[in-house]
């Protein structure tokens, strides 16, 4: 690879002054001086070059160069020895962790895991034999749109978290991405290294251990341009007190800095944004505060309808619930915004876990929490559906209400440019036009006809609007959706919220992380699933006494069927499957039954899927089928959508011949 000619002299020149600051040329001349002084000897020959350059590398000083240039070698490091800086892990499938070669006119944080301990929760777990199946902590990381993963590692009281990640530091200003920031510039740089720790068990089950926010900018004031210290990672939710564990953290920059900044200017720095945060916080609670009491003011009845301002995340900090809606554009990941709604229904739902009885444990979590997890509360899945929303152009808003019986919800609000409205279920992707009954219409006048599952609605807000619902009625049936008018809402002042909820506004807000694209293969996790469902199903009929013969060309033609129905799921047009039956009736001989049973998973856990599926009576029928001329057939067919979320789609067939 050949480099521009700006770029050649640039890294000669940082080359050049390595060498002046390793005083090399004082060494070269020492080393010359001892050569010539041995040459002298009773076998006296001529001094070659091949035998000044053996002296220079007998005595280490070739190798100390090498190395203090930290140049990436190719070889396979040693045992033990820590991974080379040159070791980009970008969040892929660990098996084929991408390499890139440091830019040396860039700017680069290699931050280092080397080792956890303490995380007492695992104290008694026994050493997993080799082979074994076993728990995994797995370490996810975050910074200025750069996202790592490290590989699994078995659950322990010490786990071997030992890890490498190549973090650039860029600076923000357009068209200034390519120049090496300086340590000024660096020290303005505010974002944290967020760290995510996950915990899955050997069904495959993720569980949210901690999330931290780690403050890189002590390294600045290293007289080495290198630290190391302990980090301490508390738990999540109710267990946000208590520490989880502890990993060991080393920080350095390269190249490192000519002239570091003193401790005082790192600290005082830190100090005067946590002072600038708290009280852009302070004035904001002053605000939300007088605002809410105007509006209990219009209508006392006020107090009981679900207006949220404020939400706790997973470390139990209360942020302003707009704060947690962002623009959030997909790249190629996604293509349309009912994509983007079919992926964050892929993400399953399952409430904050809370130890012990008594009311639900709220826990709105930071986006990278969200999608390193894989799963979370109907909050996390309406903010990121917003976003994407908001991303694809649309007038998106996250409403806060109840669905029947009561039950708090949130779900998804779109107002079209005809002043349309259309509630999208985040846990389903099923979307709803609202019409708005008329309540002064005439008793015989036609209304329509409520079609979504909502039953209140308290307030909405998106990343720049709060509207709190003032009008006589919450009723979503009742409710018109006109935010222009302030005697149906309530709006807070967008100066304020920009305050506290804009990009860059805290240092109190996490940064926004990129989705990552899928890097399971379809075709392979398919192909796995589907021989994991013939073998169970063989060996369930077996334990039946039963023998089965699979069709292959009944299963192939099964495959048109499923990617129906994920097309259908994913655009909610019905496409129609007049092919698939055709092909089903021509392949099913006269006189013979077809059965079919399509069912649909959000993992690939073949057992926990065939348990469920034999849940059902038309499953039994099929899988327990016993006739003459009997044919089993199933298909698998895994749909991978962005963060490795997965539509996996199993239908189970059979046809045998029909006896009177």
């Amino acid at each position: 690879m050949s480099l521009p000619p700006e770029k050649a002299s640039e890294l000669k020149q940082i080359i050049h002054n390595h060498l002046l600051k390793m005083d090399i040329h004082r060494k070269i001349r020492e080393v010359l001086a001892e050569s010539l002084r041995d040459d002298q000897g009773p076998a006296h020959r001529t001094l070659s070059e091949a035998d000044f350059l053996r002296a220079l590398q007998s005595r280490g000083i070739i190798d100390n160069v090498m190395r203090d240039l930290r140049f990436a070698q190719e070889a396979p490091t040693e045992a033990g020895s820590p991974p080379k800086p040159a070791t980009h892990f970008v969040d892929k499938d660990i098996t084929q962790l991408k390499k890139s070669n440091i830019d040396p006119s860039r700017r680069y944080l290699y931050l280092q895991v080397l080792g956890g301990k303490a995380f007492l929760e695992h104290l008694q777990e026994p050493e997993p034999l080799p082979g074994q199946v076993c728990s995994t902590f797995t370490l996810y990381l975050h910074f200025r749109n750069q996202r790592f993963r490290s590989k699994p590692v078995p659950c322990a009281c010490e786990p071997s978290l030992e890890e490498g990640f190549l973090l650039e530091v860029h600076k923000d200003e357009i068209g200034e991405g390519s120049k090496m920031a300086d340590a000024t510039t660096m020290l303005s740089v505010c974002d944290p290294v967020h760290f995510v720790l996950i915990k899955t068990d050997t069904s495959s089950e993720t569980t949210l251990v901690s999330s931290y926010f780690l403050d890189w900018r002590t390294v600045l004031s290293s007289p080495s341009g290198k630290t190391c210290f302990n980090v301490e990672l508390m738990g999540v939710g109710s267990e946000c007190k208590v520490p989880a564990g502890v990993l060991t953290v080393s920080l350095e920059l390269y190249p490192p800095l000519t002239e570091t900044l003193s401790p005082d200017i790192v600290s005082t720095q830190q100090s005067l944004e946590r002072q600038r945060t708290a009280e852009k916080e302070r004035l904001f609670l002053v605000y939300a505060k007088q605002w809410w009491r105007e509006f209990l003011e219009i209508r006392p009845s006020h107090q009981s309808k679900m207006v949220k301002i404020f939400a706790q995340d997973e470390n139990g900090i209360n942020r302003p619930v707009c704060s947690y809606v962002r623009v959030l554009r997909a790249g190629r990941l996604l293509e349309s915004p009912r994509q983007a709604a079919r992926f964050v229904s892929l993400l399953a739902h399952e409430k904050a876990p809370v130890v012990g009885g008594g009311g639900k444990q709220e826990q709105w979590c930071t986006l990278l929490a969200f999608l390193c997890r894989g799963k979370g509360d109907c909050e996390d899945h309406a903010t990121l559906l917003c976003s994407l929303l908001l991303g694809f152009g649309l007038d998106a808003y996250v409403c806060v209400g109840t669905k029947v019986k009561g039950v708090p919800h949130t779900w998804v609000l779109t107002r079209g440019t005809d002043g349309s409205i259309t509630f999208w279920e985040s846990l389903t992707a099923h979307r709803y036009l609202h019409q708005a009954i008329d309540p002064d219409a005439p008793p015989l006048a036609p209304q329509p006809k409520p079609s979504s599952p909502y039953r209140t609605v308290g307030c909405v807000f998106n990343h720049q609007t709060f509207l709190a619902n003032c009008q006589p009625s919450d009723a979503v049936e009742l409710c018109v959706f006109d935010f222009q008018n302030q005697s149906r809402w309530k709006a807070m002042s967008e100066e304020a919220l920009k305050s506290v909820c804009a990009p860059g506004s805290t240092t109190s807000l996490p940064p926004l992380p990129p989705l990552c694209a899928p890097s399971l293969d379809p075709a392979a996790s398919s192909n796995q699933l589907e021989l994991e469902m013939r073998y169970l199903v063989s060996e369930h009929r077996k334990d039946l006494e039963l023998a089965t013969v699979w069709d292959d060309h009944l299963s192939y033609l099964l495959s048109s069927a499923l990617s129906a129905y994920e097309l259908e799921r994913c655009s909610g047009v019905s496409c129609g499957n007049e092919e698939f039956q055709d092909a089903v009736r021509r392949a099913v001989p006269d006189g013979h039954t077809f059965k079919g049973f399509p069912i649909h998973f959000l993992h690939r856990n073949a057992r926990r899927a065939f348990a469920t599926c034999l849940r059902s009576p038309f499953c039994q029928e099929i899988v327990c089928c016993r006739g003459d001329h009997v044919r089993l057939a199933v298909r698998v067919r895994v749909f991978v959508y962005p963060e490795n979320a997965c539509a996996v789609w199993l239908m189970f067939a059979c046809k045998y011949r029909s006896v009177l």
